[in-house]
């Protein structure tokens, strides 16, 4: 019974029930809402004397009713999935007003990545490198559903703008005949101004699942 997965689904949903709660009463305490907006690039208004954050997250808007910390997205009724709500109330809460700095820095470089850095290429990496690595260039057009363009590393690459201060690199090498695809997700060296390790690990894990749903709706594979 230990190991049920009906068990370990509820305890991970008690997990980010009580990190949303948690994360939700943090943003409660800030004593400047409008000032820690400015720092992370979001929008702070003021609607028929309701108080509302507006934040783009992965190409979609998002608002954020206070004091309750309502999350919903624009324009839809679709839910937003907890570890996204998360997410965003990290980023806000973290938000430092760093400016990017365009230096790159690859996730063993990040405080504890060094640690981590295998269950992050697990959970992360290697999804993109299965799914992408023989055909590195569909990767263009499915990060571009998601707000991405195309930089010039590896044999393709490609930026997102998870949120407006946290630029994502992916990086993607072909292989041949003597090598295995490979590739890696490389960050700005202000992330951490931004984001926890772990979260990061749980955004571009996200991320890589989001370009992977895209590839087969997309249906680019012969189908």
């Amino acid at each position: 019974m230990k190991n049920s997965p009906l068990l370990n689904q509820k305890n991970y949903e008690y997990g980010y029930k009580l990190a949303y709660e948690l994360a939700g009463e943090q943003l409660a305490k800030v004593d400047d809402v409008e000032q820690q907006c400015l720092k992370s690039g979001a929008r702070y208004l003021v609607i028929d004397s309701q108080k509302v954050i507006i934040i783009e997250y992965l190409n979609q808007w998002y608002q954020i009713v206070l004091p309750d910390i309502e999350i919903s997205l624009m324009d839809s009724e679709e839910e937003v999935p907890i570890r996204d709500k998360i997410l965003i109330l990290h980023y806000l809460i973290s938000a430092k007003g760093i400016p990017i700095t365009n230096k790159l820095v690859a996730f063993k470089e990040l405080p504890g990545g060094a640690n981590y850095s295998r269950t992050f290429s697990k959970r992360a990496i290697e999804p993109l490198i299965d799914h992408f690595g023989k055909q590195p260039h569909l990767l263009i057009d499915a990060a571009g559903k998601l707000g991405g363009h195309k930089v010039d590393y590896g044999d393709v690459a490609v930026i997102i703008n998870a949120f407006s201060r946290v630029p994502i690199t992916l990086v993607l090498w072909r292989g041949d005949e003597e090598f295995d695809p490979g590739g890696d997700i490389l960050f700005d060296a202000t992330i951490p101004d931004y984001l926890s390790t772990y979260d990061i690990t749980v955004l571009c894990e996200i991320i890589t699942w989001k370009l992977v749903r895209l590839l087969r709706e997309g249906c680019w594979f012969s189908c």
